[in-house]
């Protein structure tokens, strides 16, 4: 394994602690709503449908909002690949920041009637438009920033804040849930995690306003190389690369979201009754190691390549599948810890070498619209109804087995995507203008040493 030594000059720290803070900051907003969802919001928001259904049209609001990512991943993709991709940074935080603070003031069912839930999933709808343009934009400037040979660590850094944000949350989640009794975080505890996100967004506009426009956006700038419509250009000819990187997005937040997004979470408070604060303790070791596997999967990458270390992780999760489950089902927390930690092995190897395998997969004119509609895409296929569908496979079958099979599958396919997936490591980041068709890009795989 390859020293993960860390940034070096002035700019290249800015830049790192602007994609680690900003994704962070959206990540601990959309993981407060998962878990907060997972514990409470089925009664807090859906109290007529009775405790089953509440829990799973909870969940299914965590899902609305994956709908909504592609619309922001378009929107923000057009911006990013016309105007630049800093832009996109700022922009994204505000949005994500604000409706998360507004959730946190929301009046419940028994205080506003319907129009409770209402206003709660207009918010949430919010929140996944702004999280389908963050990703992009944080990924390509950690990416496109990074010199040569370590673009995958470097872009290990945005990923880092899908772990991070999970750790931030879980954390303010059961410290509240272990010095407010069961009134007060019902009555108005949970209200907290959402406020606190006023003060987060501050921190992240402040940072992210700081940093140097990507220099490779700069080049296709100078040289007047930008496409005037990118959306319909990636559709027309970078289709196959979108599709294999969304089934690569998708299989990996299967894994994310059913282990430490919110299913988990539920299946072990509510079907195994296992104490919240116990459960959100154990996630929140899992989620520090995710931190450190993901870092090491992205440094990985460089040396051994992106296809191979995606490969690894995707194999590596149809194997635990079963175990991992199985662990959860004990009640035993050992067990489920233990699990868990060895899950973040894995998760990091797929999570890891995403952003520069996604930015590596498309043209520099194209890049934010074909990485952020890939991502987006791949969020709603593996993210935006898992916990539902696994709450789902687990009740009608009766079997957390259902729940591993459902994990497995989805690794099998992303392994599959990932074998598919031309391998452009040590490519350059902008191509010549006079060669940029798919045939002629895919058939350079054999000779990587350039883009095109």
């Amino acid at each position: 394994m390859p020293p993960l030594h860390p940034p070096r000059s002035r700019e290249q720290r800015r830049v790192v602690a602007a994609t680690v803070v900003g994704t962070t900051i959206e990540w601990y907003d959309f993981f407060i709503y998962a878990n907060t969802a997972a514990l409470i919001f089925g009664g807090l928001f859906f109290a007529p449908l009775g405790s089953g259904a509440g829990v799973l049209v909870a969940f299914a609001t965590v899902g609305i909002s994956f709908a909504f990512r592609p619309l922001g991943a378009v929107v923000a993709g057009h911006v990013g690949d016309r105007l630049g991709r800093r832009a996109v940074l700022v922009a994204s935080l505000l949005l994500m920041g604000l409706s998360t603070t507004l959730i946190g003031l929301l009046p419940t069912y028994a205080q506003a009637g319907v129009v409770a839930p209402i206003l709660l999933v207009l918010l949430r709808i919010m929140q996944g438009f702004s999280a389908g343009g963050e990703w992009g934009g944080a990924a390509l400037m950690a990416v496109e920033h990074a010199p040569t040979g370590r673009r995958g660590f470097f872009g290990a850094f945005p990923q880092v804040g899908v772990p991070a944000g999970m750790l931030l949350s879980t954390g303010v989640l059961a410290l509240l849930s272990g010095l407010l009794s069961e009134e007060q975080f019902l009555s108005w505890g949970w209200r907290l995690p959402f406020l606190l996100s006023i003060v987060l967004l501050l921190v992240g506009v402040l940072i992210r306003r700081n940093v140097d426009e990507s220099p490779v956006f700069q080049e296709l700038q100078a040289s007047k190389s930008r496409s005037d419509v990118p959306l319909k250009a990636v559709f027309q000819t970078e289709w196959r690369a979108l599709i294999l990187c969304t089934l690569v997005v998708a299989a990996c937040s299967i894994a994310g979201y059913l282990s430490t997004g919110g299913y988990l979470l539920s299946y072990a408070t509510g079907t195994l009754g296992i104490n919240r604060t116990t459960v959100l303790s154990a996630i929140l070791v899992a989620s520090m190691f995710w931190i450190i596997t993901t870092l090491i999967g992205g440094g990985a990458s460089d040396r051994f390549g992106r296809r191979r270390v995606l490969q690894a992780g995707s194999l590596f999760t149809l194997i635990w599948s079963v175990p991992l489950f199985l662990a959860v089902d004990s009640a035993n927390l050992i067990l489920i810890i233990s699990a868990l930690l060895i899950l973040t092995i894995p998760l990091g190897l797929m999570y890891g070498p995403q952003a520069a395998t996604l930015a590596e997969a498309f043209p520099a004119k194209l890049r934010f619209s074909g990485a952020s509609i890939a991502y987006a895409a791949g969020a709603v296929l593996g993210g935006a109804f898992a916990p539902m569908i696994a709450t789902w496979l687990q009740t009608t079958t009766g079997s957390i087995l259902a729940v591993a099979g459902y994990l497995a599958g989805a690794s099998a396919i992303g392994l599959i995507a990932a074998t598919m997936l031309a391998d452009r490591s040590n490519c350059a980041l902008i191509e010549p203008a006079s060669d940029t068709s798919l045939p002629t890009r895919l058939a350079s795989n054999s000779s990587p040493e350039s883009f095109s």
